[in-house]
């Protein structure tokens, strides 16, 4: 049997390589939505991400007889051991073809790079953290991905767990489809309960969109602090994200509200510009023309579905109301611009959160897993790691 040879990412057109691989992975995959490869450029960008101001990581790809057969991603988080007192490293950007031994090689490769900073853990598929695209999809594979989250093959969970990997969490995703009579009785309650404390909801204001992400990193960074795998953001990852998300933002899907000038919850939905993206085939320009971005934009004209990206409301005001009025508030602009979307990603066990939902009539329709496994003690050796 031909050997594996998994060796790290050095130069650039490997490192193209690595970003181009899972076009051989999806090509038969009429589900898979192919990234920007400029966006995936800026991604691993390590002079320019902020993940690389507090963590690190590295790139692999495996090889069989010079051919390209996987790729991997080990990263490094110490914000997130200090926050929650382990000692894990992660996995991500995994893609593989249906082979066993590749597989394994790559998280031998992953695992011996994070046992070498002192790692005793590796959890994942986690694209640094999970303020990023995270997780394993284990259900809903007809679904083409929405913007921001996964899509794989089938056969990756058999080849995770034929590793040694265990469920760590799931997480859900959930579709809206039409505006449910029950949301309607939840509001009157809803705005009772909201008015009691003076709570007032707003749009987001473009204009002033680096000080409104500010306002909304302080209330995620308390609203998800209890949360499993919680890794607060950064004002630099913030302020990245801010800038990146900012040509999606309708004002109407972006609600923060307020009691007083205290910021105490916000919802953030954005069109799914991953209908669009489809149609690109990862580049904007050709033969020197910008062929993909005419489409993309002609596209995104077209798109009539979204993703409810994230809702957080800080502890305090949990049974305020507050929660309830945001969606309720992001529904009623979607519903009348005729969109129809999804709500993700919940925590499996966030059972108020999901009864919530399930009451506002949305339907689960994806389920996502993040796998963990000791890292062996053994002292780090890599005999086919060049």
């Amino acid at each position: 049997m031909s050997s594996i040879e998994v060796s790290k990412v050095s130069w650039p057109q490997e490192r193209k390589a690595f970003i181009e691989f899972p076009w051989r992975i999806y090509k038969d995959d009429p589900a898979w939505v192919p990234p920007l490869i400029i966006e995936r450029q800026a991604f691993l960008d390590r002079k320019k991400h902020p993940f690389y101001q507090h963590g690190e990581a590295e790139l692999f790809l495996a090889r069989r007889n010079g051919d390209i057969v996987g790729r991997i991603m080990a990263s490094d988080d110490p914000r997130y051991n200090e926050r929650h007192q382990t000692n894990v490293g992660c996995f991500g950007l995994f893609e593989c073809i249906d082979d066993h031994d590749v597989a394994a090689a790559l998280f031998q490769a992953a695992e011996d790079w994070l046992r070498a900073r002192g790692r005793s853990e590796v959890m994942g598929p986690i694209d640094y953290s999970t303020n990023y695209v995270c997780a394993l999809l284990i259900d809903g594979f007809q679904y083409p991905p929405t913007i921001l989250t996964s899509h794989n093959p089938p056969y990756y969970a058999a080849l995770i767990e034929g590793c040694g990997f265990v469920k760590a969490k799931d997480w859900y995703a959930w579709w809206f489809s039409e505006f449910p009579a029950a949301a309607e009785r939840l509001r009157k309650i809803a705005s009772a309960r909201a008015g009691k404390f003076g709570v007032t909801i707003r749009q987001v204001n473009l204009k002033k969109i680096e000080e409104e992400s500010q306002r909304i990193r302080t209330i995620y960074n308390q609203a998800w602090q209890e949360n499993w795998g919680f890794v607060p953001f950064t004002e630099a990852e913030m302020e990245h994200m801010g800038k990146e998300m900012k040509p999606l933002i309708n004002p109407k899907g972006m609600l923060i509200a307020e009691i007083g000038d205290e910021p105490v919850g916000f919802v953030i939905g954005v069109p799914d510009i991953n209908v669009a993206i489809k149609h690109v085939n990862g580049r904007l320009f050709r033969f020197g023309l910008p062929i993909g971005l005419i489409k993309l934009l002609y596209y995104r004209l077209k798109t009539r579905t979204g993703r409810l990206i994230a809702l957080g409301v800080v502890e305090k005001y949990r049974r305020s109301g507050i929660a309830e009025m945001l969606v309720l508030g992001l529904m009623d602009a979607s519903f009348q611009r005729g969109f129809t979307g999804e709500l993700s990603m919940t925590l499996e066990d966030n059972v108020m959160v999901n009864r919530f939902i399930e009451a506002m009539g949305a339907a689960r329709y994806k389920t996502f897993r993040i796998y963990q496994r000791p890292i062996d003690a053994r002292e780090a050796s890599r005999p086919n790691l060049t």
